[in-house]
């Protein structure tokens, strides 16, 4: 029964990764074809760590993404034709098409957002924490930032913050080696861990390309994190794609972009689900399925309307009523 329960969860796991790798290999084709305004960053290739980390949590719980989070909301159970409709710029988008690739949110899920700005995410996730604490809510605050975020003033604030209010957060570094178009190494002089123990927080460092793994150190973290003890971790893996959709990467040995196919955590996570029972026929049929969602939803959002363009300052700018008067 422990066997087939993991197994389960594992499939469940899987279905989550399979899922975002659906979606963001249709954006990539949507952006192409200038169905998708604005710039996209894809999330290609680090998957498990938005599945893995995502499982962790329930309904309680709040989580801040960065720029490449459309795998972070997915995992969360963003609806997903809303999801398309909002990265294609269409009023039924679930931030009315305004916010776009870089700014999902949707607090009904506790997702508090993402953000263009490289960092930010980290002390308004901060700030979610702080509200648990308060208000005894029994949540955690989860943020995800990428290895480029190390160098961030507000990233040692907000570790420091957290460590001395102890304060229920998870700090989640996707850490793929690269900072935009610069090696870590290039940008950031110290260590994540090193870092965190200055500021005596727990620091645990994970394959984030084996989900299974992310999962079970997630679901520690997290439940830590409850009590008031405050973690970081740090989940080693590569991105596939460009910095940004369309980036040619020059700047980037083509050994290394070729090796990626090696640790696909997909095709590791399929390996463990065929070498533990389940049939080839099913596994494709999950992949099916999941291909066929996806494109129900993208032709939802083809067919959507596009923003009022009289409605555009709605919810942008508060006027007092008493200055009504006078405008």
């Amino acid at each position: 029964m422990t066997k087939r329960i993991k197994q389960d969860g594992l499939l469940q796991r899987y279905r989550t990764m399979r899922l975002i790798r659906t979606v963001e290999t249709q954006l990539s084709r949507l952006f192409a074809d200038s169905e998708v305004p604005g710039f996209i960053h894809l999330s290609i290739g680090q998957e498990a760590i938005a599945a893995g980390v995502m499982a962790a949590l329930d309904e309680r719980d709040s989580m801040a993404t960065n720029h490449r989070g459309h795998g972070h909301v997915l995992a969360r159970g963003i609806d997903l034709d809303m999801f398309f409709m909002e990265i294609m710029g269409k009023a039924g988008g679930i931030c009315g098409g305004r916010g776009g690739s870089m700014h999902v949110a949707d607090m009904a899920l506790g997702i508090i957002g993402a953000n263009g700005i490289v960092g930010a995410g980290i002390p308004i996730a901060l700030g979610s924490a702080i509200a648990h604490s308060v208000r005894k809510t029994g949540g955690v605050a989860v943020v995800f930032f990428g290895d480029g975020a190390m160098a961030e003033g507000v990233l040692h604030e907000s570790l420091n913050m957290a460590s001395l209010w102890a304060l229920p957060i998870l700090f989640v570094c996707e850490n793929n080696g690269w900072s935009e178009f610069s090696p870590t190494k290039d940008q950031f002089a110290a260590e994540l861990g090193k870092l965190a123990q200055a500021f005596k927080l727990e620091h645990v460092l994970v394959d984030g390309n084996d989900v299974e793994a992310v999962a079970a150190a997630a679901r520690k973290a997290a439940n830590l994190a409850r009590t008031g003890q405050p973690q970081v971790l740090e989940c080693k893996t590569h991105r596939v794609r460009g910095h940004y959709e369309g980036d040619p990467q020059k700047y980037r040995p083509q050994d290394e972009v070729a090796a990626t196919g090696d640790v696909d955590p997909l095709k590791r996570a399929e390996q463990l689900l065929l070498k533990g029972g389940l049939g080839e026929t099913e596994l494709q049929q999950v992949i099916d399925e999941i291909e066929q969602r996806v494109a129900a939803s993208i032709e939802i959002a083809r067919a959507a309307p596009q923003p009022d363009f009289e409605l555009a300052l709605q919810d942008v700018y508060t006027v007092a009523e008493k200055e009504l008067q006078h405008v």
